[in-house]
């Protein structure tokens, strides 16, 4: 049995294919899922896990070199944007698109991570970097 890193088999195995400039998304419990895209579904409760949480664990275990957050995230949901900051000041490149955008970049994603948060525009895209 696996002892460190992310036990959730379907999470171990999409990191495991992701390569660079490759998008996955991490969604609160209210983004839509395009056709299309699988969907990885961590939702226990209303709220839980948050997204926080999977966001620390994904970048734990997952080279990032951009981030692309909805703009209305700046002022409908603080603790969000502070992340998105927490990422740039950690050499990320954060990009802010509309809303509208940003659904239609899901399109483009390998796969979706939904969460259980439930609050506004708590939803990223991450893109893969290099380890070298």
């Amino acid at each position: 049995m696996k002892k460190l890193g992310h036990l959730n088999r379907d999470i171990a195995a999409l990191l495991a294919r992701m390569g660079h400039t490759d998008a996955l998304v991490i969604a609160d419990c209210g983004l839509p899922t395009p056709p299309g895209v699988p969907c990885i579904d961590l939702t226990l409760r209303l709220g839980v896990p948050g997204f926080a949480d999977v966001l620390d664990s994904i970048l734990a275990d997952f080279q990032v070199e951009r981030a692309v957050y909805a703009s209305e995230v700046l002022a409908a949901n603080p603790p969000v944007a502070d992340g998105a900051d927490a990422l740039a000041a950690a050499g990320v490149k954060v990009d802010y698109v509309s809303h509208a955008d940003f659904k239609a970049l899901t399109h483009g994603a390998h796969a979706i991570i939904r969460t259980g948060e439930a609050t506004p525009y708590a939803n990223v895209i991450l893109y893969s970097g290099v380890i070298f």
